[in-house]
């Protein structure tokens, strides 16, 4: 509808939303209420497939004589006809799932199977901290109690300045 309706128009600089609408009004009888919506969002989907150019908030068809309209950025690189041989070939051939990710894990031969176990460290002493003992009355360190009575103030004691003598002089 909107490609014939573009057509009855036959604008050079092409035709807007509200004219398009207004020709698929005229000729069609019954419309969905929606219509409006449903219009802006075929336009929005023939531009963007290239079925129509939009030129200062007019649509037109494309030229079909005009070169096509490029994408953005670098354009793929060209294969040449061996290279595409080879990749489809490979890609027919492999029927590997596909690899997990990380590093594959060393391949095990299973005649070294071996029974066993791990052997400890040279010292003959086991791996790791060695488990807490409990404390004996033995083992209890007991703190001599000051001598003088005089007991100690919190904190950092302050610092002792040497008492300046002078020199007897020549």
């Amino acid at each position: 509808m909107i490609m014939e309706a573009i057509e009855a128009l036959n604008d050079k600089n092409g035709s807007n939303k509200t004219t398009i609408a207004k020709q698929i009004e005229s000729t069609q009888q019954t419309l969905p209420p929606s219509h409006t919506t449903l219009l802006s969002y075929h336009l929005n989907q023939m531009k963007k497939t290239g079925q129509l150019l939009m030129v200062k908030n007019n649509y037109m068809k494309p030229d079909p004589h005009a070169p096509p309209k490029r994408g953005r950025g670098r354009p793929p690189k060209l294969k040449t006809q061996a290279e595409s041989a080879a990749s489809a070939a490979a890609a027919t051939v492999s029927a590997d799932p596909p690899r997990s990710r990380g590093r594959p894990p060393k391949q095990r031969d299973p005649s070294e199977i071996s029974i066993e176990p791990p052997k400890e460290s040279g010292s003959g002493r086991p791996r790791g901290r060695p488990p807490k003992r409990p404390r004996t009355d033995s083992d209890k360190v007991v703190a001599p109690e000051p001598a003088t009575g005089e007991r100690r103030g919190r904190g950092r004691p302050p610092k002792v300045k040497p008492t300046v003598v002078a020199a007897v002089g020549c």
